[in-house]
């Protein structure tokens, strides 16, 4: 059975950091593009962050030279550090992992970025 398990979101002040995790198992995680993705109330869920299976990363404009994703095929784990946070990045996060037609989603896990 496919699961992906986030963790590390939680309340931070603007300007603060947090970094995410995303651990997999039931897949042979190295196959697998990842990405982060977030939702935040009343709004649909978007694209933040997006890393290859060969580690090549890209991001939406708002996080640019904030957030950075990266990923350990060792621990099966996809990280999103997250600089500078703003209170316009409170969402749920979640992360996805896509190969061929084959994806699975986690359950996310809140940011809130508040003082």
């Amino acid at each position: 059975q496919v699961q992906l398990v986030e963790s590390g979101g939680g309340l931070v002040q603007p300007g603060g950091s947090l970094r995410l995790s995303c651990t997999a198992s039931g897949l042979l995680f190295r196959f697998y593009n990842m990405a982060w993705y977030r939702q935040a109330p009343g709004k649909q869920r978007n694209l933040v962050a997006f890393i290859s299976n060969s580690g090549a990363a890209n991001y939406t404009d708002s996080v640019k030279d904030r957030f950075t994703i990266s990923r350990d095929n060792a621990k099966s784990t996809v990280y999103l550090q997250m600089n500078s946070l703003k209170p316009e990045d409170t969402a749920v996060y979640s992360c996805r992992s896509v190969y061929g037609s084959s994806q699975y989603w986690g359950r996310g896990t809140q940011v809130t970025v508040s003082s």
